[in-house]
């Protein structure tokens, strides 16, 4: 191969590989879920092939990075439309401690030992189990960590004495996604449609496929954003 067949190859890679990559947007470079790994790994293989391969020639190389990618999209579609599809592609969130225990069991689907929990934690600067209420592994890798409440720094509203809001449920939790009730969660938190289609129509809400996003709050208030918000 001539250094001006390099030269082109890896000029054609890059230009081609940075417009696929704008195309398939932020996501891909900020959140490493299974899915995105994937997906960078075989359009980084693709990409050098394409640049020192001389046994696939520039047109394949060029048609398999746009396959690629068309499936990346395709599947980035079904994450944004679909909860379904979104637990395929990247997974759900696990709790590895809920009221300062430990989830053996989440720990043991996660492939995460004891260790590098602890690691994590200390990362979220929670040097002891004992400081730690909740403890989420996000679906990119992410350990969210909730403190308990003596451990939590000072807020603002601390130091001026006003007094701390009512907590009846320990996190916030999903009650709608996409327009579509989580009946898991709603039944979980000992509520039902009735309180939540009160709860609705004293928004002036009345449908829940006019919800995008909703979840019900620690102090038992709900959180909701209404679908197509003007900007």
């Amino acid at each position: 191969m001539s250094v001006i067949e390099v030269i082109l190859r890896v000029t054609i890679s890059f230009l081609v590989l940075f417009l696929l990559a704008r195309m398939m947007g932020r996501k891909e470079i900020s959140q490493m879920t299974f899915f995105n790994w994937t997906s960078a790994i075989g359009i980084g293989s693709i990409t050098a092939n394409l640049a020192v391969n001389q046994n696939l020639s520039i047109r394949n190389g060029v048609i398999a990075l746009i396959v690629w990618t068309f499936f990346t999209l395709l599947m980035g579609m079904a994450d944004i439309k679909s909860k379904r599809g979104r637990k395929v592609t990247t997974g759900d969130p696990l709790i590895v401690v809920r009221n300062g225990q430990i989830m053996e069991g989440a720990l043991k689907n996660s492939r995460l030992d004891i260790d590098s929990l602890r690691a994590m934690l200390r990362q979220k600067n929670a040097f002891s189990l004992t400081d730690v209420d909740y403890a989420i592994l996000e679906t990119n890798g992410q350990l969210s960590v909730l403190k308990k409440v003596n451990k939590q720094p000072a807020t603002k509203s601390d130091i001026s004495g006003f007094s701390a809001t009512t907590t009846i449920f320990p996190l916030a939790t999903e009650v709608i996604s996409d327009g579509k009730i989580n009946k898991e969660n709603l039944s979980k938190l000992k509520l039902d449609h009735s309180w939540l289609d009160q709860e609705l129509k004293n928004a002036n809400i009345q449908s829940v496929s006019d919800v995008f996003y909703a979840e019900v709050q620690q102090d038992g208030s709900l959180y909701f954003d209404k679908r197509d918000d003007i900007h």
